[in-house]
């Protein structure tokens, strides 16, 4: 397969033509932060946190899906991606339960430490006041407990249920606001094909 080489703030990268920018980022070890993506996933690209402006055009490209092309000229740490970048954390933390100390995954939380990293606190996100999501927490499954208020909607989760797990138990449902990943008919994941992550 072809090279190519591109610019990530000012730094020349080579590398395999059908990456995309984020995977010539890591590989030119320039840090860019994710939420929806992972290596052994399909391309998602939902939470725009990995945002990075191509120089050239001016737009803003969500890294993790935008394929790198050659020539391009890519800021990864521009005021408008950094702008971007908080704005969507913060839209994020919004629709969030404000529970970070009483919650299990205090201290390893990725989203806790991504609002650390870009210096956002509670008051950057009360600006964005507004109806939240009040669903009833799911444990009716014998193993797993799913927290519909703290979810993301990333993806995650439903692709390690198709792609790795092969089950596909899980997807999303609803449109805007009320989106949500559930089963389907919102059935307990008892008294369907779930595997429980196993």
């Amino acid at each position: 397969m072809s090279k190519i080489t591109l610019t990530i703030d000012n730094q020349v990268v080579e590398v395999q033509a059908g990456a995309t920018i984020l995977q010539a980022a890591r590989e030119a070890g320039i840090e860019v932060p994710t939420l929806c993506y992972h290596p052994d996933l399909s391309l998602h690209g939902s939470c725009r946190v990995c945002v990075v402006e191509d120089l050239k055009s001016g737009r803003l490209l969500a890294s993790c899906v935008a394929p790198a092309a050659d020539g391009m000229e890519i800021s990864t740490r521009s005021a408008r991606t950094r702008q971007a970048r908080r704005l969507n954390v913060e839209l994020l933390l919004a629709n969030h339960p404000n529970d970070c100390l009483s919650c299990d995954r205090n201290g390893s939380c990725e989203l806790q430490d991504l609002a650390y990293k870009l210096g956002i606190r509670r008051e950057n996100v009360e600006r964005f006041a507004g109806d939240k999501r009040d669903l009833p927490v799911d444990e009716r499954g014998p193993a797993l407990r799913r927290e519909p208020n703290k979810c993301i909607l990333c993806g995650r989760c439903v692709r390690v249920c198709e792609e790795v797990q092969g089950v596909a138990a899980l997807d999303f449902t609803g449109r805007g606001f009320d989106s949500m990943v559930t089963t389907a008919f919102d059935m307990p994941l008892s008294e369907i094909n779930c595997a429980n992550c196993g």
